[in-house]
């Protein structure tokens, strides 16, 4: 199977990038089959070739050092992106991934920083750009849930969640919206949820928080649209992370009533949505909210 998409891609270059066909030119052939095989690697654990989409890009991503951030910059890193990443508590668990991206041949760096902070995200953007030339990607993923019955709700709680879920996504794309249009070029794709598109009783600060950001979403595809920079939002459904595990442990039967395909996804998939958004394929979507969901939210 890697052989034949492999050999559908040089076909495709031959044809698109130097109007020829089949073996009419072999120079050609021999070019092309280089540039197309410099951007694949094989994958001894899968037996196949994978194509690296993001090869060389740039991407900075909050909130990775575990869960659906955690497998976002892995999946970065396998399609050849060079990533920079935010932690708040564990260096230990920042070193670690550190070292699981490098394996994959590509430049990693963790920085200790909180994005709800604007000064701490204002020196995280510079950090980066001068450690790594440029921001091509950011995923704005760190968040916090305090979920609480709305009587029980303290203004500090909605605080703490506000800043951390919403004025964090403020915080950074407006520090990274810099260079990408010095370069007129970027994606940027922010972490909403389920919960901020249907709304979960119990949940209102983290439901605000999440809707907030798909306000936010679409009115940055619509300002920097005409600078080449893509803004688009995800929003999980029930997630197997460190901040769903008590929804398993109660008995995890009554939440797969609610979901169609009758599981908690995982954070893989969710990683491979943000890799679409973050690479070429999706050079004219903008603006969107991709559910991801399990059919939970139709």
């Amino acid at each position: 199977m890697g052989a034949f998409i492999l050999y559908c891609s040089i076909c495709y270059k031959l044809i698109t990038d130097y109007n020829c066909y089949a073996t009419d030119n072999l120079v050609n052939i021999v070019i092309v089959f280089t540039q197309i095989t410099d951007n694949y690697y094989f994958s001894s654990h899968k037996s196949t070739f994978l194509m690296k989409l993001l090869e060389n890009k740039i991407a900075l991503i909050t909130g990775a050092s575990r869960g659906i951030g955690e497998a976002i910059a892995i999946k970065f890193a396998e399609h050849g992106a060079n990533v920079a990443f935010t932690y708040l508590s564990s260096d230990e668990k920042a070193q670690a991934l550190e070292a699981k991206l490098k394996a994959y041949g590509v430049n990693a760096k963790a920085y200790k920083s909180n994005a709800g902070d604007y000064a701490a995200s204002e020196q995280l953007a510079n950090d980066v750009l001068k450690d790594f030339g440029t921001i091509d990607i950011c995923v704005n993923n760190a968040g916090i849930s305090k979920d609480n019955l709305l009587l029980r709700l303290t203004p500090e709680q909605w605080d703490d969640v506000i800043q951390a879920n919403l004025k964090s996504v403020y915080n950074l794309t407006r520090q990274v919206i810099k260079p990408m249009m010095k370069a007129r070029s970027g994606s940027i794709i922010n972490m909403s949820s389920i919960v901020g598109v249907e709304g979960n009783g119990g949940q209102s600060s983290y439901a605000a928080s999440k809707a907030g950001i798909i306000g936010f979403t679409k009115s940055i595809a619509q300002e920097l649209g005409s600078r080449n920079i893509r803004c688009n939002a995800i929003a999980p459904g029930f997630i197997e992370t460190d901040m769903t595990h008590y929804l398993k442990d109660g008995g995890a039967e009554k939440w797969f009533e609610k979901i169609p395909m009758a599981r908690f996804g995982k954070p893989e998939e969710v990683a491979n949505v943000a890799l679409f958004l973050a690479c070429d394929m999706s050079s004219y979507v903008s603006g969107q909210v991709i559910n991801t969901c399990g059919a939970m939210s139709t």
